[in-house]
């Protein structure tokens, strides 16, 4: 419900995860699998906005796939004590861009207004703003392959910068990419990760039923709080993962 409503959902699972005594590593990988078809819910439930949009997703998609399987292959390929040792760093800056997201938000918006909705392909982006565009999304694959929290937000935020596209149709489009690193890292996973498959499944369902419950009830909460759910829990799990550490 978190995901559709603020995102970075991932920042709650994940420090349960590690509080209730799985390794770092398993609590991400597990995570990403669980969340996979919450995610591919949210993409759907934004078909309609999507209409229209199919080549813009077809140029994005590949550089989301091929991050994702970056960010696997360094999850996968880089000792434990690594992933252990920069996860706080990874949480405390998803808690930076959940805190964020709102002035993001509303910058977006009034460029929106200043400079009027774009055409069906992306408004009129150069060549080269399309290219760094493609590249910073690439390169949010890759975090989302290796810690999905907060890639929502990036993406938002890039899409926002250098798009003209209406907000909900980025939101749409954000989702499907953000579901297509999800798939394929929870693919890789599945084959040559540390899985709990019990906790997969657990994440799945409520996934699935918090993403129904966050499209029809979830909006009507104040995001402040949900935001504040998202520290405080985030917060906590970075401390932990200190103190285990030291």
């Amino acid at each position: 419900m978190i995901n559709t409503v603020v995102g970075s959902g991932t920042l709650v699972t994940f420090p349960v995860l590690v509080a209730l005594g799985y390794p770092p590593v398993t609590a991400t990988t597990s995570n990403a699998i669980g969340l996979a078809p919450g995610s591919v819910s949210g993409a759907i439930g934004y078909r309609h906005e999507l209409r229209g949009h199919g080549r813009v997703l077809l140029s994005f998609l590949p550089a989301s796939v091929l991050g994702a399987v970056v960010g696997t292959i360094l999850l996968l390929s880089l000792p434990p004590d690594a992933f252990e040792t920069i996860v706080p760093v990874l949480i405390v800056l998803a808690l930076v861009l959940v805190l964020v997201q709102p002035k993001v938000s509303a910058w977006v918006t009034r460029r929106r207004q200043r400079r009027g909705a774009g055409d069906a392909d992306g408004g009129s982006m150069s060549a080269k703003g399309a290219v760094g565009l493609v590249t910073l999304i690439f390169l949010i694959g890759i975090y989302g392959g290796y810690f999905t929290a907060a890639q929502g937000v990036m993406l938002m935020a890039v899409m926002g910068i250098l798009m003209t596209l209406p907000l909900q149709t980025l939101n749409g489009i954000k989702n499907v990419l953000s579901a297509a690193v999800n798939i394929v890292a929870g693919t890789v996973y599945a084959f040559v990760a540390p899985i709990s498959w019990p906790v997969v499944a657990l994440l799945a369902v409520g996934s699935v039923v918090g993403g129904q419950l966050g499209a029809k009830i979830g909006r009507k909460l104040p995001p402040r709080v949900l935001r504040g759910v998202i520290v405080v829990v985030g917060t906590a799990a970075a401390v932990q993962l200190v103190v285990q550490q030291l």
